[in-house]
């Protein structure tokens, strides 16, 4: 009964296989003004591979910086230390709501640095549960998608039903 589990996965693997083969990323450039909706060399070129491999790279680089500047403001900050209870009360739920931002977008930054590693490992842009394209459309808008947008809509319907029980 254990191998029922990795069997499983490796037949959700076996179909992600649909893909064209792995190229090399480093001889690829990003025209100008590239749209990866009007490109018609295939689902997961190497060009719109390399486009949401930059698209999430910067993501990442911003999210970094901010949270690196939040570092810096909260370490210069005394606000915490203002005598009026109030000013006090205020600069914490503040502070507090920075750091619950912060976590959410460090959360984030593993969703984007596993984004890397499937396109590194040549399983980007296919659905992690049925193998299927996920489609440009739905990567633009959400580079971190594992799921395709009907697999997302499964995924949600369920959870909906176990939370209703």
């Amino acid at each position: 009964m254990a191998n029922a589990k990795p069997a499983a996965k490796t037949a959700a693997k076996k179909k992600v296989s649909k893909k064209a083969p792995k190229k090399t990323l480093k001889e690829v450039s990003i025209p100008k003004n590239y749209d990866p909706l009007k490109d018609k060399k295939g689902y997961m070129n190497p060009v719109m591979l390399e486009y949401f491999k930059q698209k999430l790279i910067d993501w990442r680089t911003e999210l970094l910086k901010e949270s690196s500047e939040t570092i810096q403001n909260t370490l210069q900050e005394t606000e915490l230390q203002k005598p009026d209870l109030a000013d006090r009360a205020s600069a914490e739920t503040d502070h507090a709501l920075e750091l619950r931002t912060r976590d959410r977008e460090r959360k984030l930054i593993n969703k984007i640095n596993s984004a890397l590693g499937r396109i590194e490992e040549d399983e980007y842009g296919y659905c992690e549960e049925t193998g299927d394209e996920i489609g440009v459309a739905r990567l633009e808008a959400r580079p971190v998608a594992t799921l395709s947008l009907e697999a997302q809509e499964m995924h949600e319907r369920n959870e909906k039903v176990h939370r209703e029980e």
